[in-house]
């Protein structure tokens, strides 16, 4: 095998393998990195090859060579991709690795055999403590009226999977997500924990790009509104939206009884663990719904099938 292409970007090598491939020529993307504990894209960031048969590899050269513009260089190229979302977060990354980084989920990377390609579940993890210090810092300052319940209510409301899936959605971010082919095909990116997980990544990734400042800008320019809402009407329940008591109320009214709640399986490591929970009106599956706990499962399922019945 021959290496005709190398970028330390994923994105651009999948663009640069895509392009030959529809050209007749097989390619694969290989790198020299191993598995690490927290494998960040920093200085000194490896490099990925896009090889072909050593046969195929002065055409591949030359196809790659006529559509330099298209393909174009390294972080000029990811930029180009990446681009709208900086616009739409009001940050402009000076490493847009740890950007791609936060947006690869990790059906993204089981389904790359190049070993260059890391989920974002470790970001994830990072990007939920920034988030969770600076929130608890804007509710100290915001409401210094309130006890230590009354802040958490409000916190855990405003930090909650709907939340976030939704403030992900505002800045169109399923639209940049990186994933597998299957995840894909299932509608990966309208599903709310992979919204609300990337979303934590995303603050991840600007602590590490920018450091706690960019990140509290950030957050502080999200949650903002959220924070405005509670202090007017005093209360968290601003936040709180009752999809199952109005799924309840549909199928009611339509004489369907009462919607019924089943675990229909686990994903993730046991400390980012996603609930599947599937609801049904006598015996007839309705919709399926995902979250951190059991409790958002059944309240992102409830409100999958509101949306169907909607539309039914």
């Amino acid at each position: 095998m021959t290496a005709v292409f190398t970028t330390h970007s994923h994105v651009e090598a999948d663009v640069v393998r895509a392009l030959l491939d529809a050209h007749g020529i097989p390619a694969v993307i290989t790198s020299d990195i191993s598995q690490a504990v927290f494998p960040l894209r920093l200085a000194g960031q490896w490099e990925l090859r896009v090889s072909v048969q050593d046969t195929d590899a002065a055409a591949a050269r030359g196809l790659i060579e006529s559509h330099r513009d298209a393909v174009g260089a390294g972080a000029v190229r990811l930029r180009d991709v990446l681009g709208p979302l900086e616009a739409a977060i009001g940050y402009r990354f000076r490493d847009l690795g740890l950007l791609e980084h936060a947006l690869t989920h990790r059906s993204k990377a089981h389904e790359d055999a190049s070993g260059g390609v890391f989920d974002n579940e470790s970001m994830e993890f990072l990007g939920d403590a920034v988030l969770g210090f600076v929130i608890a810092d804007m509710l100290f300052r915001e409401f210094p009226q309130h006890d230590e319940g009354h802040k958490s209510k409000i916190k855990a409301s405003i930090v909650s999977t709907h939340a976030l899936a939704r403030l992900a959605s505002a800045i169109d971010l399923g639209r940049y997500v990186l994933l597998g082919r299957g995840e894909e095909k299932t509608g990966g990116r309208r599903k709310q924990a992979i919204l609300a997980d990337s979303f934590e990544a995303l603050i991840a990734a600007i602590y590490l790009d920018g450091g706690i400042d960019a990140a509290r800008a950030f957050i502080t320019r999200q949650f903002s509104p959220l924070l405005a809402d509670a202090r007017e009407s005093g209360s968290e329940a601003v936040f709180t939206e009752d999809w199952k008591s109005a799924l309840q109320e549909r199928l009611q009214a339509q004489g369907r009884g009462l919607p019924s709640y089943t675990m229909a399986g686990e994903e993730g490591p046991a400390h980012r663990r996603v609930f599947i929970v599937e609801v049904s009106a006598g015996g007839v599956p309705l919709a399926r719904g995902e979250g951190r706990s059991k409790k958002a499962a059944e309240q992102a399922a409830a409100r999958e099938a509101l949306q169907h019945l909607a539309t039914s």
